[in-house]
């Protein structure tokens, strides 16, 4: 007999609590409520009015202490994200973590599975403030890139391609709020900040990846407009967003030739998709082609100044590289939870294989590795909320440093499983995919050791 609990399968015999603690559970299956309580006397659980062979969904417990337990990703020894926070900061932390627990996590497997686009999640989200983070008090939630981080890495625990692509809706709305002109924030801000309305960020294109200079879509004034033509690639929330940043050339070959065009979908005719993508991971949000072919562009719709796109462009993708950082944080933070709480119930030889030194070197290793990415991020978060001059520099370290570590360690995590860790009962290969993508994109992490590099050799 096995219980689903929380995307983990547990044979009931197994289960453990800890000294002088009670368990209650809930299980529903069937659309048929199952109740059940335990303590610290009793070995296993009596299910014999359950069917054999099922899969049970937690719907509720109490005094919850399972030594296999993947909500545990708050944990009070040196794996705690909140150390180091201000206590403003933990707040900020310990609401998106309760979000994450109740509203995401007994959902992802199902938005991954079936290619689910969570828009009333998302719009909760929106409700606690957070598809505006870091835009000004005025319109958004006025807070700094460092709590964004915060924000991003504990709603990630649960689910990262959701996260992602609430922090690419952050990104776009930041664009706006910091280039846009008051009738610009009047006209899309609120929608946004609201996620009545969504936002996908249009850069790359079939020709122009990491080098995104050589871009070729094009946008020609003529009257009272622009006409756009050309393809953008990989565009997450691509038809299903309403607004789109686009990044086009209005000018030269040069950087000096790309500016900032704000597509509203409702007002663009010329504007289609291409299929959706079918994806390794990230698939909570879909993934496609955005096409213009002669698509008619108000004038008033360009973002800063002409010929301005590139630097706006590059300064979203700061904020947008600890964004994604931050969200390969909260894979990583869940993968080593679920680990620590495996390897200390799994025998192997008679033995945990937590009392084997290669399990306890790989543990070592891994949270080494997960702080070192936390703090990498977190200093990077700071330096670009200050304004430092090397923030670009500061962020490209902590995009490269974090995404490739915590892949690593989700990787590392479903080595730990084993055979189970390949299954898709266990949530670590979903964290595993989606946090793959994250070495590719917003800046390759080849270009950020390029972007390192040159500002230590010049």
């Amino acid at each position: 007999m096995f219980v689903k609990v929380n995307k983990c399968l547990f044979n009931t015999p197994k289960i453990k609590l800890f000294p002088n603690s009670n368990l209650n559970i809930k299980v529903f299956h069937n659309h048929n409520l199952h109740s059940f309580s335990i303590n610290q006397r009793l070995n296993k659980l009596n299910l014999s009015n359950l069917s054999k062979n099922k899969k049970y969904t937690l719907l509720q417990t109490s005094n919850l202490i399972l030594n296999q337990n993947f909500r545990s990703f708050f944990s009070t020894n040196i794996l705690d994200i909140s150390e180091g926070l201000t206590q403003e900061q933990k707040e900020y932390q310990q609401v998106a973590k309760e979000f994450a627990e109740k509203e995401m996590l007994p959902f992802a497997e199902k938005w991954d599975s079936e290619q689910i686009f969570p828009i009333e999640t998302l719009r909760k989200l929106a409700q606690l403030g957070f598809a505006g983070i870091y835009c000004s008090p005025e319109y958004g939630t006025g807070l700094q890139r460092i709590d964004a981080a915060i924000i991003f890495e504990a709603l990630s625990t649960a689910c990262v391609s959701t996260t992602a692509y609430l922090s690419i809706h952050n990104m776009v709305a930041w664009a706006i709020d910091t280039f846009g002109n008051n009738q610009q924030k009047e006209l899309w801000l609120p929608k946004l900040i609201s996620m009545e309305n969504f936002a996908s960020y249009c850069l790359t294109e079939p020709g122009s990846g990491s080098d995104a200079a050589s871009l070729r879509t094009t946008a020609k004034r003529e009257g009272d407009y622009y006409i756009l033509n050309g393809e953008k690639a990989f565009i997450s929330g691509g038809g299903e967003s309403n607004i789109y940043l686009v990044m086009c050339r209005t000018g030269g070959a040069d950087t000096k030739g790309i500016s900032a065009i704000i597509v509203d979908k409702n007002n663009a005719p010329g504007l289609t998709f291409g299929k959706k993508e079918k994806k390794l991971g990230w698939n909570s949000q879909p993934t496609r082609a955005v096409i213009f072919q002669d698509c008619k562009v108000p004038a008033s719709n360009l973002l800063g100044e002409l010929g301005g796109g590139f630097k706006i462009a590059m300064k979203a993708l700061d904020g947008g590289r600890i964004n994604i950082a931050a969200c390969s944080l909260g894979a990583a933070q869940a993968c080593l939870i679920a680990s620590k709480d495996h390897v200390n119930v799994r025998k192997q030889f008679g033995e945990t294989i937590s009392s084997f030194q290669n399990t306890q070197f790989k543990i070592a290793t891994m949270a080494t590795n997960l702080i070192a990415s936390r703090n990498l991020v977190r200093n990077a978060a700071q330096k670009l909320d200050a304004k430092d001059p090397n923030a670009s520099i500061y962020c490209a370290m902590a995009k490269q440093f974090a995404t490739d570590h915590c892949f690593d360690i989700c990787n590392d995590a479903l080595q730990l499983f084993g055979g189970y860790g390949y299954l898709k009962d266990y949530p670590i290969e979903r964290y595993l995919r989606d946090a793959r993508v994250h070495q590719i994109l917003e800046g390759t992490n080849e270009v950020m050791k390029i972007i390192i590099s040159r500002n230590i050799l010049k």
